[in-house]
C-alpha cells in the first residue's frame, strides 16, 4: 500500500492538532488490543490509525468521543448522578446566599450599635458642656 501521510487525513478534522490527538489515541487503543478496521499489512499502529482515519472506517465523531472518554475524569452512569450533583450545587449556592445575608445583617447591627454609642457620647458631651455654660 502507498505511504499514508497527515495530508491524506487533514480534511477530516479542522486542525492538525486535533488529528494528531485522535490518531495517537487510536494508535494506543490498537496497541492495547483493539481490532483494526483496515488490513494490517505489517504496518505499525500509528500508520494503521492514520489509514483508518483516511479511509473513514471509523467516524470522526466516534474518534472524538473515544478521545474524550479516555481523558474524562468524571463518568456518570445515569442521569440521576447528574441531577444529584445539580441539587448539591443549588444547595451550596443557597447556603452561600444565607451566609452573605447573615453577614450583612451582622454588619448592619454593628453599624447601628456604633451609631447608638456615638450618639450617646455626643449627648454626654452636650450635658457636660451645658452644665459648664450654666455656671457662667
Amino acid at each position: 500500500m502507498a505511504r499514508i501521510t497527515v495530508e491524506d487525513c487533514i480534511d477530516k478534522f479542522p486542525s492538525r492538532f486535533e488529528l494528531v490527538l485522535v490518531a495517537s489515541n487510536r494508535a494506543r487503543k490498537l496497541y492495547s488490543g483493539e481490532n483494526p478496521t483496515v488490513e494490517v499489512d505489517n504496518d505499525k499502529n500509528t500508520v494503521i490509525a492514520l489509514r483508518e482515519i483516511a479511509e473513514e472506517t471509523l467516524t470522526t465523531e466516534e474518534l472524538k468521543n473515544n478521545l474524550i472518554a479516555e481523558y474524562q475524569t468524571n463518568t456518570f452512569s445515569e442521569d440521576e448522578d447528574i441531577n444529584e450533583i445539580e441539587d448539591n450545587s443549588e444547595k451550596n449556592q443557597s447556603e452561600v446566599n444565607n451566609n452573605e445575608e447573615s453577614e450583612t445583617d451582622q454588619h448592619d447591627e454593628n453599624v447601628d450599635q456604633s451609631i447608638n454609642e456615638s450618639s450617646t457620647d455626643v449627648s454626654k458631651d452636650n450635658l457636660v458642656n451645658s452644665s459648664d455654660e450654666d455656671k457662667l
